[in-house]
Parts: C-alpha cells; structure tokens; sequence
C-alpha cells in the first residue's frame, strides 16, 4: 500500500515538473536538472547533474544516450536507450535489469548532452564515458552482481 502511494506522489511531482519542463523544451530551451533515485547509478550518482536538449521532431536517437522520456501514467524517467526497434523504443535504467519498452517516439522528450560530477561537466559523448556506458550496457545481465559491492564501496567512500 505504501509502495503504491509513493508511486502516486511521484507520478504528481512528474506531471507538475512536466507542466513547468514541456513548454521551455518546446522553445528548444536546454535544461539542468538533478536526478533523482538510483536506477542510473553508478553512471549516474548522487549530486550529479544533467543538461537536457531538447529533441526536435525528426531527430534521430542512438542507444546507449539517456533520455527523458514520459510514462503513460505521467511518470518523467531518465533512463539509457539500450535498443530501437520498428515497434518502439526500449530502455534500462543503470542499475536495473529489467528493460522497458516499446515506448514511441512521442514520449521521448530530451536527450543528456552533458554531466556535472562534483562540480566539473563533461560530455556525454566523452570517449571514456561511451566507453563504459556501452560496457555496463553488455553487462546488463549480470549487473546485480557487480552493483551490490559497488554500492557498498560508494557508501564507504562517502563516509
């Protein structure tokens, strides 16, 4: 019962950020936000930072770019494409296994140009940081058994 109230507060917040979002990012207008949860850790991570550009209607998204993209119930999500097919998009969240999709091409909504990472942008077409996304990507089945010590090892070092 709490699971499901705290989803319908998070669908809330969603659309009442999407009511302020949607119209700057209809004006083409980049975004700064700061992520929250940890479906996108560890590439994501704590006080990271995104910058969102908007996307314009015939442009074309690559897998392995995180997207913005909007649920049917009015969730915002920010998740990796990890396959495009003729029904849909599919996405995976960082720290997640499952995959979701199909999703059309209307719920996408921005696309990740750059990271903030203890204060110091970087881009997220960086080599070293495509590199590891497209590696954590491949590994995506067997991510629970290097995120757990790998979260462990976060906690410790923020301590």
């Amino acid at each position: 019962m709490a699971e499901s109230r705290k989803e319908k507060e998070q669908e809330e917040k969603s659309k009442e950020l999407y009511k302020k979002i949607a119209p700057l990012l209809k004006e083409g207008k980049y975004l700064e936000i700061h992520p929250t949860g940890t479906s996108m850790y560890p590439l994501l991570a704590g006080d990271d930072v995104v910058l969102l550009k908007p996307l314009s209607a015939g442009e074309t998204v690559k897998t392995n770019q995180i997207l913005l993209y909007k649920r049917d119930g009015g969730l915002l999500v920010l998740h990796r494409l990890c396959r495009v097919r003729e029904d849909g998009f599919y996405f995976v969240g960082d720290n997640q296994t499952e995959v979701e999709g199909p999703l059309k091409r209307e719920a996408l909504l921005a696309v990740v140009t750059d990271i903030r990472r203890h204060g110091i942008w970087f881009s997220a077409k960086h080599p070293l940081y495509r590199f590891f996304s497209r590696l954590w990507i491949f590994l995506r089945p067997v991510r629970p058994v290097i995120s757990r010590p790998l979260g462990k090892l976060y906690r410790w070092l923020r301590k």
